[in-house]
């Protein structure tokens, strides 16, 4: 039998984006940029996303959001 390690490197995805990465996309139709600083996968149900920090805080409803979790197709690595 395998060790956790052997099975987790195995059976996840490998992450695309690193700590600190500078990132831009929409988030329910919202433009957003900011700097990713978690890309994991928390169930199979979700699938892989990540944690970004906002530059700019959003408004959606009546709650300002700083931190959003988003899927790699909501992603677009920032312009040069």
């Amino acid at each position: 039998m395998s060790s956790l390690a052997e099975y987790f490197a195995m059976n996840r995805p490998k992450p695309r984006y690193s700590f600190g990465d500078r990132v831009e996309g929409t988030y329910k139709g919202i433009p957003y940029v900011g700097t990713a600083y978690t890309d994991n996968m928390r169930n199979e149900t979700e699938g892989p996303m990540v944690s970004i920090a906002l530059d700019l805080p959003m408004k959606i409803d009546e709650s300002c959001l700083t931190h959003i979790r988003v899927k790699y197709k909501d992603i677009k690595g920032l312009r040069q």
